[in-house]
């Protein structure tokens, strides 16, 4: 029984041009632990059959999540867990589920605040980024009056710069899986600040990736100040934390749960 009242249940968020794929270590860790963890692909991401074209908006990208948290019972609490844009999706489903999260935990990840337009986090992180962007290339998609562009990771970033410290075979993995996405820029700057009332009343909690090429370690400083966290923890690994560094993740992701 003690058991049973110790089980988590956590819903793991992607970062852009990733998919539940890159959650495979640590979801097996948590899992073995007992806990129950559900993982999505947002639109147009890992195996899912839209295509970018498809989508208009960061809405449209975000639906899948949305799905999942309809689908969690009105007496169930999960814990939210987003990586890097990830931190986006998961500060809408705060918006619309604030009963439904029991604690909000973003590595290295945008987390807004109640008092900026979403886009106002992409557009800091894009004026402070000292990231070499080597073989990544922009494209752009959908219809040339939206003017809407995407992000195509290069296998050279990918090596050099994301998944820095990571095993080889991740590596390989990534350059076969990763899609081009989108942050959606233009829709995110007419959306409204997250309300104080139901983002903000959700509990969040903050990883740093203390050896960070890609999400500035400065930044990932600036956000836990600008927007206030209950808990912050530091990962002394790269951006991509769940694949390079997985048990330390999951025992701080156990901690704070």
């Amino acid at each position: 029984m003690e058991g049973k009242q110790q089980q988590k249940h956590f819903v793991l968020v992607h970062g852009a041009c990733h998919g539940a794929w890159c959650w495979y270590r640590l979801q097996t860790l948590l899992e073995a632990e007992g806990h129950r963890v559900a993982v999505m692909d947002l639109a147009a991401s890992g195996i899912d059959p839209k295509m970018l074209d498809e989508l208009r908006t960061f809405s449209d990208y975000n639906q899948p999540l949305l799905e999942v948290m309809e689908s969690i019972p009105p007496d169930e609490k999960v814990v939210l867990v987003a990586h890097s844009l990830g931190g986006l999706n998961i500060a809408f489903a705060m918006e619309k589920y604030p009963h439904k999260i029991s604690v909000a935990v973003f590595i290295a990840a945008y987390m807004p605040d109640t008092v900026h337009r979403p886009s106002y986090f992409v557009e800091k992180d894009m004026e402070q980024s000292t990231t070499d962007p080597m073989d990544n290339q922009t494209i752009p998609f959908g219809k040339p009056e939206d003017h809407l562009v995407a992000l195509a990771l290069g296998p050279q970033y990918i090596l050099y710069q994301l998944y820095r410290l990571c095993p080889p075979e991740d590596v390989a993995l990534a350059k076969v899986l990763v899609r081009p996405s989108s942050t959606f820029l233009e829709d995110l700057s007419k959306q409204s600040a997250f309300s104080e009332g139901r983002y903000g009343s959700v509990k969040r909690a903050y990883i740093i990736t203390a050896k960070d090429n890609v999400f500035n370690v400065d930044f990932q400083h600036w956000l836990i100040k600008n927007a206030g966290a209950t808990i912050v923890k530091e990962i002394d690994t790269s951006h991509m934390a769940m694949i390079s560094m997985p048990h330390k993740l999951c025992q701080y992701l156990m901690d704070i749960a």
